[in-house]
């Protein structure tokens, strides 16, 4: 993603097209957001297929399919507008091989390592992403002006070595579980989702006399049409037998907020990323003596601080998240987060780069606290078949709210530039010898081309005027027109106007994702089959100790709030916080994601009854054990046909409240 960003200029001069024409605007747009918008539709199915036929297997095909698209976006030979159609198409087949990487590799490394050191595994994953994209910048920064095609060539030895690596060295350490692929849930999520991402990309654009298309019949359409199309997907997934995504994983409780703060997160930092670009290479670097076609490669060197944060803070705030449980540094990541924007906010657009370095590390520092203790948390509460699933329902909300994120920010931007930008551009130009015919057109153009001739390094004015109208003005004027003080003194002020909107909305994002964090619970972790052989049948007040085949008690699916040493140990339902004292509760839950009626057993290690309870009516149970230590819970379904079997499972019970939520599966037919 880095390398193409970098890369662009040099691609589109390499095709003969320029980017900032407003018939080319979409090129630029989708070679940008092809590769995000088809990620975000495919990662929640390629990922329950590798629930379905192996994680590892989908993972190395990906690397293969990367590679392929790699190969002939590497030999594009095609001009112009059919030059530019190729890329965008092949990009957008890259991006299938990029869903099937995306959607497996975190179930992968949670299928490899046990709950206490997956925060760690994916703080490392987290590192090796952060850094290539750093490399990416460098690589593309180093490679493009020696030829454009090179920045596809480079990914090719690396997609070879990755494919055969993943082939010999991956195992499959996961569960896998035939199913029938669910045709309608996997259309209208993808209708649905592209729809929307579509009306978002093009929001941005100029559309008839407005600055923006967000009025436009065919974005409202692409917009409500979407929406609409999801709302039918969510319908479906709750009436086929096998969905291609569990609604039902949205009943846990650490799973939801996890998702909800990791879309919140990406949504405050997507779009500001581009936009922090736009500002080091439109304004900061040419006042700083730095020449606008070198802006792409300083404006990355220039964020290193951002991403060392981040380096530093994964791994660590992983190990820390193991033993402690990530709320706690989940929550004051989002917060440490907001309160970097809301720094940046009163940073002058002419700032001295060591305040900027310092809080761009903030933020860094804050993102990694955040990110690898909530994804780990997310993973860590769902069952071992649905990991796939779930990974790449997590990896679509990252990436749609990328996408619009991108929308709603450069919205922001656009808005801020118009109200002032065209009368400070026409008196500006007029006040250095441009014709007024000229300097009025050139005002009344969409400011989305001023913010992508910033982004892609182009120099803006000499974009904008062209050789005809900086031959009228004369060589003096010309130079001054085009140096490094003109735009970027005209543009600060408009730009610092659209700048405090988006920093003001990172940082809400933020707050509300850090809510998030916080109403989490405890320290959730789904509970692996237990070894246990004792269960209590039907409810009796004495158990037998009989044992019980796999017919009469299903598999696990339980989540586990660990009892000991875990200080946000909240409640599993009604977020009361720690109480004191030893205390089970939770919830039980029916095979058709309802509350059941159950009675539930505390069994302890030598087999003699050590508490009892039933549930009510929302399957809310409480159980005051009378001892620390390990116990088995057993949930006997009441009222029910006989079709649904007990389930049993081991928990740890310590001085601080373990929340355990229970789901009732069939019996088994035997």
């Amino acid at each position: 993603m880095s390398i193409l960003l970098i890369a662009l200029p040099d691609i589109f001069r390499g095709i003969n097209i320029d980017p900032l024409a407003a018939s080319n605007i979409s090129y630029l747009l989708w070679l940008i957001m092809g590769y995000l918008v088809v990620t975000a539709v495919l990662v929640v199915s390629f990922g329950r297929i590798g629930d379905m036929y192996g994680r590892t297997r989908m993972y190395n095909l990906g690397f293969a399919v990367f590679t392929f698209f790699s190969i002939l976006l590497a030999v594009t030979w095609l001009q112009g507008d059919a030059g530019a159609i190729y890329l965008i198409i092949m990009r957008v087949l890259q991006g299938i091989g990029g869903a099937l990487l995306l959607a497996n590799s975190t179930a992968i490394l949670t299928d490899a390592f046990p709950t206490h050191q997956r925060g760690l595994a994916l703080g490392i994953n987290s590192i090796a992403a952060i850094a290539g994209s750093f490399i990416g910048l460098v690589i593309g920064g180093v490679l493009a002006p020696i030829s454009w095609h090179l920045v596809f060539v480079v990914s090719v030895p690396i997609g070879v070595f990755g494919t055969i690596w993943a082939y010999f060295k991956l195992k499959e350490a996961g569960e896998r579980h035939a199913a029938r692929i669910d045709w309608w849930g996997n259309i209208t999520f993808a209708v649905g989702l592209v729809a929307v991402l579509m009306g978002i990309t093009y929001g941005i654009q100029p559309y008839g006399g407005h600055v923006m298309g967000w009025t436009s019949p065919m974005v409202l359409t692409l917009l409500i049409g979407g929406v609409v199309v999801l709302a039918i997907f969510a319908v479906i997934e709750t009436k086929v037998a096998e969905p291609m995504f569990h609604l039902s994983l949205f009943r846990i409780r650490a799973f939801t907020a996890g998702n909800i703060a990791s879309l919140l997160a990406a949504l405050g930092r997507g779009g500001l990323q581009f936009i922090l670009i736009i500002w080091l290479q439109g304004i900061w670097l040419p006042q700083h003596g730095y020449d606008y076609e070198s802006t792409p490669l300083w404006a990355g060197i220039y964020m290193v601080p951002l991403t060392i944060g981040f380096l530093v803070a994964g791994p660590i705030s992983g190990v820390l998240s193991d033993r402690h449980g990530a709320r706690a540094y989940a929550t004051i990541g989002m917060v440490g987060a907001a309160v970097s924007f809301l720094l940046l906010k009163f940073l002058p657009v002419d700032f001295s780069y060591w305040g900027f370095a310092i809080i761009l590390a903030v933020n860094g520092l804050s993102m990694g606290l955040f990110s690898s203790p909530n994804r780990a948390a997310i993973m860590n509460s769902v069952p071992p078949r649905q990991r796939g699933a779930a990974a790449g329902m997590t990896s679509t909300f990252q990436n749609a709210a990328t996408v619009l994120s991108i929308g709603i920010f450069f919205s922001m931007l656009i808005l801020g530039l118009s109200s002032s930008l065209p009368a400070a551009l026409r008196s500006g130009l007029l006040a250095h010898g441009v014709p007024a015919d000229a300097a009025q057109r050139i005002s009344e153009l969409p400011p989305v081309s001023t913010l992508f001739a910033s982004l892609l390094g182009y120099n803006p004015m000499q974009t904008l005027l062209g050789p005809q109208v900086l031959a009228q003005v004369g060589p003096q004027q010309a130079e001054y027109l085009t140096g490094r003080s003109f735009f970027p003194s005209l543009i600060t002020g408009p730009f610092g106007d659209g700048l405090t909107y988006a920093l003001v909305f990172a940082a809400l994002c933020c707050v509300i994702a850090g809510l998030a964090s916080l109403l989490r619970g405890g320290k959730y972790a789904y509970q692996e089959p237990s070894s246990a052989t004792v269960v209590a049948a039907d409810g009796a007040d004495e158990l037998d100790g009989a044992s019980v085949t796999e017919a009469e008690v299903a598999p696990e699916r339980t989540l586990v709030g660990a009892g000991a040493g875990f200080p946000d140990g909240g409640g599993a339902h009604d977020g009361a916080g720690v109480r004191p004292g030893r205390l089970l509760q939770g919830r039980v839950i029916g095979p058709d994601a309802l509350p059941a009626p159950a009675v539930l057993t505390l069994v302890d290690r030598a087999g003699r009854q050590a508490g009892r309870a039933v549930s009510d009516d929302e399957g809310h149970f409480r159980i005051e054990p009378p001892a620390a230590g390990e116990f088995l819970v057993i949930a006997t379904p009441q009222g029910s046909d006989g079709s649904v079997a007990p389930r049993a499972t081991q928990v740890s019970v310590s001085t601080v409240p373990v929340d355990l939520d229970l789901v009732l599966d069939r019996r088994v037919p035997s």
